[in-house]
């Protein structure tokens, strides 16, 4: 196949069975390998995230410059925010039109790919996946579905045309023929989209990356995506073999297959046959111990969930204690919703600065943190780093600098030598090394 810019080739598209269009390997890729990356045809800052995460460079900062005129938009600096201009000088109309009211996620990413098009790079001319070949799935959706996306689509055009009405044919003719129908666009978008995240796994953005929306799905992948910025890095985690298929996982694999299906079936409009899904031996340490007892904890979860939104961190640490201690011993702490309901705790504790609190639950998730995510994975790897970091502040230096050793091991595999994240890692290391010379010269 002929070599595509933009992609590394080491890659090519074919077709599945039973699945559709796919990637797969042209050479032998070695765990760890960069496969690709790829920078967003249109992306755009999650709403929940706007006020804490730069709009051009999607770093996190404490203090970000506010775009004074549409009040939303916030950048790093005044660098950040005159790159950011050439991109944002349309939404920022768009934005002022609307204020109060804030179109969501999907339909700014929408509208960002169609001002995109406007002006498209030189790079789209050479993806392996078009736009027009993006699949919509309307065929597939319930109504219920449909109506939602219809009001959504509702909102789109309402958005775009208040950067000028004299544009919109112009808008229009700039999109593929299965684009031009609001709908159609909209179902593309939510059908296809990637969640953008930090170093830490954490949701800041959504983008389009059409070459890579070809990867399909499978519950065990054998490569991960992390993001530098809003530049999607796609690395092995496994060595892969020649012609063997390329494959993500589009959702959180740590849940029971039933809610595995529900949720690709519900987004993404298939039933997963990976052998994951064939095996159920998981299950059974998932829903160890007693269920009367962890049938509580299954039923209080979306309560939790709710707390955590609202960032009521006080009276979310004392439900997930009191929950916890009334479970007990009777159910062990690889049991789905107790690890769920000790993560909840662990957030809380962070974010109250009860340090031992939350040093205690972490060191609770990690066992079953190992035996969910199989190294090397980049959940793994980040819950250790944040243990890793409790203990630092708690002084436990040696039991620190163990810990940041074990994270640097998976992060350097799934995130690269290059991402900042393995440079804190180690940065960390050092600093504990250094710790423990400074106490054994005490010592003499």
């Amino acid at each position: 196949m002929e070599r595509k810019a933009g992609m590394v080739p080491t890659v090519e598209r074919f077709v599945c069975p039973g699945k559709g269009n796919g990637l797969r390997a042209t050479a032998r890729i070695s765990r760890g390998q960069l496969v690709t990356s790829a920078e967003p045809l249109a992306s755009c800052v999650s709403n929940k995230r706007a006020r804490e995460v730069c709009h051009h460079c999607f770093t996190r900062q404490e203090t970000l410059l506010r775009c004074s005129q549409c009040k939303m938009a916030r950048y790093c600096n005044a660098t950040c925010q005159k790159q950011a201009w050439s991109g944002h000088k349309r939404e920022c109309k768009c934005l002022r039109s609307l204020l109060p009211r804030l179109p969501t996620d999907s339909v700014r990413l929408a509208a960002g790919l169609i001002f995109a098009l406007l002006n498209p790079p030189k790079t789209v001319g050479n993806e392996l996946y078009t736009l027009e070949e993006h699949e919509s799935h309307l065929n597939s959706m319930s109504e219920q579905k449909k109506h939602g996306l219809s009001q959504l689509a509702s909102m789109l055009e309402l958005y775009v045309q208040q950067e000028d009405s004299g544009m919109t044919q112009e808008m229009t003719s700039a999109l593929p023929p299965s684009c031009q129908d609001p709908l159609s666009l909209i179902a593309k978008v939510t059908c296809n989209c990637f969640t953008i995240s930090d170093g830490e796994l954490q949701e800041v953005g959504v983008g389009l990356y059409l070459s890579l929306s070809l990867l399909n799905h499978d519950c065990q992948p054998n490569c991960v995506m992390v993001f530098e910025g809003k530049r999607l890095q796609l690395r092995a985690v496994r060595d892969i073999s020649p012609k063997e298929e390329i494959t993500i996982s589009y959702i959180e694999t740590l849940s029971l297959i039933e809610e595995r299906q529900r949720q690709l079936e519900e987004q993404y409009h298939f039933i997963c046959h990976c052998q994951r899904c064939n095996s159920r031996k998981e299950e059974g340490f998932m829903l160890s111990g007693e269920e009367e007892k962890w049938h509580q904890l299954k039923v209080d979860l979306p309560r939790l969930e709710g707390l955590k939104t609202e960032s009521n961190w006080a009276m979310l640490l004392e439900s997930c204690s009191n929950l916890l201690s009334a479970a007990g011993a009777e159910v062990p702490n690889e049991n789905l919703y107790k690890l769920r309901v000790t993560d909840m705790a662990l957030d809380a504790a962070i974010h109250l600065g009860q340090w031992e609190e939350a040093l205690r639950y972490g060191m609770k998730t990690l066992p079953s943190y190992r035996l969910y995510y199989p190294d090397p994975h980049p959940v793994h790897g980040v819950q250790l780093m944040r243990v890793g970091k409790l203990q630092h502040y708690l002084e436990h230096i040696e039991d620190a600098l163990d810990t940041f050793k074990e994270a640097y091991i998976i992060i350097r595999t799934t995130h690269g030598d290059d991402h900042h994240l393995t440079a804190d890692l180690r940065m960390k290391m050092e600093e504990c090394r250094q710790e423990i010379e400074k106490q054994q010269s005490g010592r003499h």
